[in-house]
């Protein structure tokens, strides 16, 4: 089977404009996650999915590849979508997060590996344990929980599961506790499906478009790193990349 990652890239963020171009020590941003996923040893093909001319101009001056999309798209799914439905000799579709500079290539062939495995799974995912209190009452930091078969039972901002009767000080130490990483591998003709869905209920509820999926009946196979990985949201955010930088070869 042939996986291709789809990298979305749009300009416009009400954050942090123009994000996918911030320099981070020399490179760009959706340069260094480029040349990441690039790496990943089960890619046959990486592409950036924009609708932005600059962003495009600028993946391809680096020799990257890149494909003009739809400007209207709500996700970066629905963006990943246009883009493999263009590619149809390719099985495997992974959406990578244009703005996870440190993406390591083995997170990404780790999300994969359930759909070599096991054909009957559509839909796979990334999950890695929370080591910071913190993380776990965060509603930025998404937490899923799995069955006894690695797939994913729901995904919320809340805490999941909630340790009733003990004090939330002594959560990290009694349970473990899962934060979703955002990296997705498709069947080319699920993701297909799920952007033609509608939004169910919980996504509006918790704004997360994986409860759309579960709702329809999907499973979504959840593989686990060890890697703690740095998404990049605002300008504050391309100074503690620049940071971590500084020790590492550039």
């Amino acid at each position: 089977m042939k996986a291709i990652g789809i990298i979305p890239a749009r300009y416009a963020s009400s954050r942090f404009p123009g994000k996918p171009l911030a320099d981070i020590g020399g490179q760009s941003l959706i340069e260094r996650t480029w040349r990441q996923a690039s790496k990943a040893a089960r890619l046959s093909e990486v592409v950036v999915a924009t609708d932005d001319e600059r962003i495009f101009e600028h993946v391809t001056a680096f020799g990257g590849k890149a494909v003009m999309t739809r400007p209207e798209h709500p996700s970066g799914t629905d963006r990943c979508a246009e883009v493999a439905a263009l590619f149809s000799d390719f099985d495997i579709v992974v959406n990578i997060q244009g703005d996870e500079p440190f993406i390591a290539p083995e997170q990404i062939d780790a999300t994969l590996h359930p759909l070599l495995m096991h054909p009957e799974i559509a839909v796979a995912t990334l999950a890695k344990a929370i080591e910071h209190r913190d993380d776990i009452f965060n509603p930025n930091v998404v937490k899923v929980v799995m069955d006894k078969h690695g797939r994913a039972m729901y995904f919320s901002r809340s805490p999941i599961p909630y340790l009733r009767n003990i004090p939330q000080d002594e959560w990290p130490g009694i349970h473990f506790f899962y934060k979703h990483i955002g990296l997705y591998a498709f069947r080319r003709e699920a993701l297909l499906e799920l952007t033609a869905l509608p939004p169910g209920v919980y996504e509006q509820a918790e704004s997360l478009e994986q409860l759309r999926w579960l709702s329809a009946g999907y499973s979504i196979a959840v593989a686990l790193t060890d890697r703690e990985t740095i998404g990049i949201d605002t300008p504050e955010d391309v100074e503690r990349a620049r940071e971590r930088m500084e020790p590492d070869a550039k």
